[in-house]
């Protein structure tokens, strides 16, 4: 934030975009600036993501950086438009102020059409169970809070309204078996959960798959991620992690395409759906 602007996730990932192409064009902010009769100030901010971005404003740089592919400049316009319609936006995550810096991720989550998961130590949040959940929020920070603790729960079943409510998210999890052995909650809770993690598979636009302790060594062993798509796969994409104490975007195409390319080898060394959906069950017995 700065005053009453704000840099957008969204913002950001369609400034670095044009930078690109201005780069590439071996133009200046001073050229685009004369182009859209502004100052290089405005130009700035468009780039960096503070400022929403008209449709006139994109096809005009368009020209001037000589891109005139209508695939390129359809994505660049259906971005500007899925950022303006994020940032008018106001959803349920405004009634949960201790949702802190999750606001932007949860507002981002409520416009995508899709979400690619790589978890190697929990289950997705869009998939977890009320009491799976409540047990996450007790073992963190929340543990002395309950009511913080009850936040955090309902705010969770909160963004899983995106799994049935029109247009439905498409939701594709890739989950490390560690994660479905970690008995968060205790053995009933955990339970539970697992469970629930079969019903799920049962809707069309919900895909799990485990990755099993058998596969060894692997590309994802590096940590855990989230590839946020607006539009057809890839085209459009936003990764996002979280550390211990904080949380990271990837808005560079080249990285994001990256993390598309680690997602999709994971899951090639991951069991299939039928095998997962079986490999769940034979672990919900065990506990």
């Amino acid at each position: 934030m700065q005053g009453n602007s704000t840099s957008t996730v969204l913002g950001r990932r369609l400034g670095g975009e044009l930078i690109k192409l201005r780069t590439e064009a071996g133009l200046t902010q001073g050229h685009a600036a004369k182009a859209l009769t502004a100052s290089t100030t405005k130009v700035a901010k468009m780039e960096r993501g503070w400022v929403p971005m008209r449709d006139p404003d994109i096809r005009a740089l368009c020209e001037l950086y000589g891109v005139s592919d209508p695939a390129v400049v359809g994505g660049l316009l259906e971005l500007a438009r899925v950022d303006r319609e994020r940032r008018r936006a106001k959803g349920w995550w405004d009634d949960f102020p201790n949702l802190g810096v999750m606001q932007e991720y949860v507002a981002l989550e409520n416009v995508a059409t899709s979400i690619r998961t790589w978890q190697l130590s929990l289950v997705p949040g869009l998939l977890q169970t009320p009491d799976y959940a409540r047990a996450l929020a007790l073992g963190n920070s929340m543990r002395g809070h309950p009511d913080e603790g009850e936040q955090f729960v309902a705010a969770r079943v909160a963004r899983q309204r995106r799994l049935t409510e029109e247009p439905v998210l498409a939701l594709r999890a890739l989950i490390h078996e560690g994660a479905l052995r970690q008995h968060v909650g205790g053995p009933e809770v955990m339970r539970s959960q697992l469970v629930h993690l079969c019903h799920v598979t049962d809707r069309s636009h919900i895909t799990v798959q485990v990755l099993p302790f058998t596969a060894g060594a692997h590309l994802g062993m590096n940590g855990a991620f989230n590839i946020i798509s607006f539009a057809e796969p890839g085209a459009m994409d936003v990764v996002y992690t979280e550390t211990a104490f904080g949380q990271l975007w990837v808005e560079g195409g080249d990285e994001a395409a990256q993390h598309q390319d680690l997602f999709e080898e994971i899951s090639r060394s991951a069991l299939t759906e039928s095998e997962s959906k079986t490999f769940i069950n034979v672990l919900r017995e065990e506990v």
